[in-house]
């Protein structure tokens, strides 16, 4: 049972279904988001501090689990041995660390409990230990789902228009100069965003969201940026006297290479949610926020589904109700796509398929030729 009221229920399409390449609709939606609301059973957005706090405790108390071992354990293992070790450490510690940065994100969307300032200190702490600026990822993020599916305002994988690819894009447009960018991506492309807004949309002047007084922050905003750099520096200097006193190889080990796992997986996860050959981008002429927060895709990760707390599978949900917590996105999900009809996607490709299909596929978008609707743009990879 939902909400109640009378809801628009359009026919289910099961060709789209089985062909998630299918263009989305970019018509107006013949739905509300009042009527996909009413849709959802009212529990799913209660959030209970208890139930959100037994998600931390048992991500931290599974990374604790895991260092303890690697830390105590790895070093008496018989070689080869540790160099097997070593590495599944890594893997596996950096998918608990990215639910941790997934619960810090609900506590920037205010999705953690009723206390709003709970949920800053929580996602402060969270994200400091996870070298992130909180509150100045808050507040770009909350922009990005303000304003997500348009060129000229979204804040993050804004794709390119034809006209705008560098010079060197044709060189890179095959398989070598694909897994050249992807590794770069993967690796760099977090630190990259934050420190040089690279990906993010474009603006007058050095955008970076380290300064509190960059274009992204307006001035009641500026006193958390310094919050949110204050947090990282503390960590910083927590782990230089780390180093100092374990040295810095068994820092790198322990924290440094799960990191690096954890930001991978982060820019993975937000370039496949938004990027997507069904999917369109619009500009100014064509651009609402409801077609903008559909123009999204929910994506399989197996196993890591439960891992990421969901936020792989029900993002579709969270970009409608973004205070929804994730342990009640699976049940919503379920509840709005017979309204969604076709104007949902989900793409059960493998991630690391739909990963490299991507990169091949979505260059640069542009509108079709063939149409009059010059506001609504696609992907192409034609160079």
């Amino acid at each position: 049972m939902g909400a109640g009221g009378r809801t628009f229920v359009p026919p289910s399409n099961r060709k789209s279904e089985a062909d998630p390449l299918k263009r989305v609709p970019f018509e107006k939606p013949p739905f509300s988001l009042s009527q996909i609301k009413k849709a959802i059973p009212p529990h799913c957005f209660q959030r209970s501090v208890l139930r959100s706090f037994s998600y931390v405790i048992y991500d931290l108390t599974i990374a604790f689990c895991l260092y303890y071992v690697a830390t105590h354990y790895f070093h008496i293992l018989p070689r080869p041995l540790p160099f097997l070790a070593w590495p599944i450490y890594w893997a596996v510690q950096g998918c608990i660390l990215t639910g941790v940065w997934v619960i810090a994100h609900e506590c920037g969307h205010h999705a953690f409990s009723d206390y709003q300032l709970l949920d800053d200190i929580v996602g402060l702490i969270l994200h400091s230990a996870l070298l992130v600026p909180y509150f100045s990822w808050k507040y770009s993020h909350r922009r990005h789902h303000s304003n997500t599916g348009s060129l000229e305002r979204d804040e993050v994988f804004v794709p390119k228009q034809k006209s705008g690819m560098q010079w060197y894009s044709k060189y890179l447009n095959n398989p070598p100069g694909r897994v050249l960018t992807l590794v770069v991506t993967l690796t760099l492309g977090w630190p990259m965003y934050l420190a040089f807004n690279v990906s993010g949309r474009p603006y007058p002047r050095f955008a970076c969201h380290y300064d509190p007084y960059g274009p992204i922050y307006s001035d009641r905003e500026r006193l958390q940026i310094y919050i949110s750099d204050v947090g990282v520096l503390a960590v910083c200097y927590g782990l230089y006297h780390l180093a100092m006193a374990k040295g810095l190889a068994w820092v790198v080990c322990v924290y440094g290479v799960p990191l690096l796992v954890v930001n991978g997986f982060l820019v993975l996860i937000t370039f496949l949610q938004h990027t997507h050959p069904a999917l369109p981008h619009y500009n100014s002429s064509e651009w609402d926020w409801l077609r903008g927060a559909l123009a999204t895709v929910d994506r399989d990760y197996g196993i890591l589904n439960k891992v990421f707390h969901n936020i792989t599978d029900t993002h579709v949900a969270h970009h409608l109700f973004s205070t929804m917590p994730h342990y009640h996105a699976m049940e919503a999900t379920k509840a709005i796509r017979p309204i969604l009809g076709e104007y949902y996607r989900l793409d059960e490709t493998p991630f690391v398929k739909a990963m490299w299909r991507e990169a091949r596929e979505c260059v640069y978008v542009e509108p079709d030729h063939d149409t009059e609707n010059k506001g609504v743009f696609w992907y192409n990879n034609k160079l």
